[in-house]
């Protein structure tokens, strides 16, 4: 962390932050509901009817392509930062809008698991306080 660039740790972490979003959404995008298995074991679920399987598995496979993009623009604003600003901090409330979206399910021993806990914690906690940090450094490019 250099005192030179003080905004450095924010463009590593937005670098970091951006990769992982991406490893997710190629996981989700191009493995559909049952994943490429980076996660862990594919065969959680049973096909009972087909024709729904694939109509909602499409589906899966554009929202983990769109999560792909989100990671993407984390990415290239650890490079744009002050360019990218603005849309970076919009993603970090839209995140937050997910988790409260995940919290809907009211399945709490699911929610309080030690395989969604992180994620809701990050999506609740840890990418408002990144937003706040984005907005807090420095002023929206012109």
């Amino acid at each position: 962390m250099s005192l030179k660039n003080p905004i450095l740790p924010l463009r590593i972490l937005l670098a970091l932050v951006g990769i992982g979003i991406m490893f997710l959404g190629f996981n989700v995008g191009f493995g559909g509901i049952r994943t490429l298995g980076w996660q862990g074991p594919t065969d959680f679920v049973e096909i009972v009817d087909s024709a729904a399987f694939r109509t909602q598995d499409s589906h899966f496979r554009f929202l983990g392509g769109v999560w792909l993009g989100i990671g993407m623009v984390f990415l290239a604003g650890a490079v744009w930062l002050a360019r990218l600003r603005t849309v970076l901090v919009i993603l970090t409330g839209v995140i937050f809008i997910g988790g409260i979206a995940r919290v809907s399910g009211l399945d709490f021993r699911t929610l309080l698991s030690f395989s969604v806990l992180p994620s809701l914690i990050a999506e609740l906690a840890l990418f408002p306080l990144l937003g706040y940090w984005i907005a807090k450094s420095g002023s929206p490019a012109k």
